[in-house]
């Protein structure tokens, strides 16, 4: 038979897709163990571990529930935790966030004694601990509410060093003030904790999928809302201004929250900047796919599984997941 320059060979994409083995030969992003974040919640209004109704699996827990949960996390391959406190007392000038026997700082210090290999990474906000469940200092005036940024740093970045002295590898700025990451680094530094990690909730819209999470965490605000603060959902190109900001300020992570509904920003924010780039699974996603499988609408197992390598193929290092238990065990299943 002759040769036909002209004839190109056909392409058939099915060949790489043949069998397991050719499938995972050529496949281009996988799941990593180490990049896995477990998100932890600690109270001091509870003598004993509470789940909570709309996240089934989650709980707050006591200190020392905590201990054996992050003990028992630590024994399935989990490495790094995010810690979110409930103190039992709040007021107007979140005075509990940077007290230096807070839950979080407690909590904090108990688990760094317990587990000294295990990455610390502690939220640094002030919704949990105001008695109006706002991320910043509110002035009232002429019957509106002014959540009020310059005069909340200094808060935010004494609840950092805080933390970062009771033993936190990575403190988590939350609140989307401006500068903040700014203030937090200087007073680090300045407290001689310059080799303490800022991981900054660079991205962090203003969406409806925190619902569970304000539950678990106790943080809803008793009024209006955190649209002025926040970011405005529809807007991308001011995602990639707010993470620039936060780098140049002195992030070493960034981070975009919610996870599934931004994958269009987390992979502009990877493309662009090349940093190490965290993505926030929350709670309504959780929820949402617990719901639709405890109805057998939906397997739990491949759907989470997905959306994992969702996330890294959008260029996520870091995934900060309620599921990550459960997907380091179904890592190391055979086929997966």
């Amino acid at each position: 038979m002759s040769h036909n320059p002209q004839v190109r060979p056909a392409r058939r994409p099915r060949r790489l897709r043949a069998s397991a083995a050719i499938r995972e030969l050529v496949r281009e992003n996988a799941l990593r163990a180490g990049g896995l974040v477990l998100p932890l919640f600690v109270s001091e209004k509870v003598t004993e571990a509470q789940e909570v109704p709309s996240m089934p699996g989650v709980r707050q827990q006591t200190l020392d529930g905590l201990r054996r949960e992050a003990e028992a996390a630590w024994k399935l391959g989990v490495r790094s935790v995010l810690l979110f406190g409930i103190p039992r007392e709040k007021d107007e000038q979140a005075s509990q966030a940077c007290a230096d026997e807070g839950i979080v700082q407690r909590a904090v210090r108990a688990l760094k004694a317990d587990l000294p290999e295990l990455v610390v990474i502690t939220d640094v906000c002030l919704c949990e601990y105001m008695s109006h469940g706002h991320c910043g200092i509110v002035r009232h005036e002429g019957g509106h509410a002014h959540i009020l940024n310059d005069e909340s740093l200094e808060l935010l970045a004494a609840t950092a060093v805080s933390h970062a002295r009771a033993g936190a590898d990575i403190v988590a700025p939350s609140d989307m003030m401006d500068r903040r990451v700014r203030a937090i680094r200087e007073a680090l530094d300045g407290a001689g904790k310059q080799g303490t990690v800022i991981m900054s909730y660079a991205a962090k819209f203003c969406s409806a999928f925190y619902g569970p999470f304000r539950d678990a965490a106790e943080s809803a605000p008793a009024f209006g809302d955190r649209r002025t603060y926040q970011m405005d959902y529809a807007n991308g190109a001011e995602a990639l201004r707010e993470v620039e900001l936060d780098i140049a300020e002195g992030a070493d992570i960034v981070m975009i929250k919610p996870g599934l509904p931004y994958l269009d920003i987390v992979w502009r924010v990877k493309e662009r900047f090349g940093v190490p780039t965290a993505v926030y699974n929350v709670s309504g996603e959780y929820a949402m796919v617990k719901a639709a499988a405890a109805r057998g609408w939906l397997d739990e197992k491949s759907v989470v599984m997905e959306t994992m390598m969702a996330f890294r193929r959008a260029g996520a290092d870091l995934i900060i997941s309620y599921w990550a238990r459960e997907v380091l065990g179904w890592m190391r299943e055979k086929g997966n």
